[in-house]
């Protein structure tokens, strides 16, 4: 875990999705910094609405027995982030498909749920 990240993973552990937002600016953006990356202003976090849409994906399954989809999601917020989309039939994922996050395990009893995103 970064330093600087454990409230993004508390509230990933609660099931929430947690972005950066700037206080002078109020833009939103991702990844996590402590400056703003458009105004260099001091950054505080918020919760997303963890709802977006696909911006691009790519179903990797060629010689793969577990298929999965590596997407860029761009939150209502205005920020793209990298993840993967869940809980669907991979050949009906779309671009501009409405998405929603989901957290999943990831493995060891200490380790938070990772945020991933499945079709609306």
């Amino acid at each position: 875990m970064e330093p600087g990240t454990e409230y993004f993973w508390e509230q990933a552990r609660a099931g929430k999705l947690a972005i950066k937002s700037c206080k002078s600016c109020g833009k939103f953006h991702w990844y996590p910094r402590t400056l703003c990356p458009f105004c260099f202003g001091e950054t505080e976090w918020k919760e997303s609405s963890g709802k977006g849409k696909v911006y691009t994906y790519s179903v990797m399954s060629r010689g793969n027995p577990n298929p999965y989809c590596i997407a860029y999601v761009t939150l209502e917020e205005g920020v793209t982030m990298m993840t993967q989309i869940v809980d669907c039939d991979l050949d009906e994922v779309r671009i501009d498909q409405a998405v929603e996050v989901v957290f999943k395990p990831t493995d060891g009893e200490d380790t938070p749920p990772v945020p991933t995103f499945r079709p609306v």
